[in-house]
């Protein structure tokens, strides 16, 4: 069983376009994703959201418009009052494909096994179970 990586496949009934600004706009991200983005994503910046007490900092890395959109943060964190700027960030991209009925998108998150062994597991299952939600969120969202 591979534990470093997480994929997620969904054929979306929505044109291209649309599902891009879902995942590449700020704001539209943090609607479906629930959470309260302090800026937009540009290649290179630092945006951080919270949701309640689940805070994220996310450091965009790179950005090809309707086609490839990747940013790197800290995967689930056990404990929400703990600062993890030392650990490893995972890396998580979508890829956007056009097929017939609408637009396949990939999303991976890659990274988990350099994340400390005390937490590791922990964060690879919550994130899984994580991104099947945040998928469903997505789909709603775009149609």
């Amino acid at each position: 069983m591979n534990t470093d990586r997480i994929e997620k496949r969904i054929v979306l009934r929505a044109p291209r376009s649309r599902v891009w600004r879902a995942i590449s706009d700020a704001k539209e991200f943090g609607a479906w994703f629930r959470l309260t983005l302090d800026g937009a994503f540009a290649a290179g910046k630092t945006v951080r959201g919270s949701h309640d007490a689940f805070k994220v900092e996310m450091r965009i890395e790179r950005i090809e418009p309707e086609r490839y959109f990747s940013y790197r943060w800290h995967p689930y964190p056990k404990d929400p009052a703990k600062d993890y700027a030392e650990e490893p960030m995972t890396l998580v991209e979508f890829t956007l494909e056009e097929v017939e009925g609408g637009t396949a998108l990939t999303i991976v998150e890659s990274g988990f096994d350099r994340i400390p062994l005390a937490r590791r597991a922990e964060a690879f299952r919550m994130n899984t179970e994580g991104w099947g939600g945040q998928i469903k969120n997505l789909e709603r969202y775009v149609s």
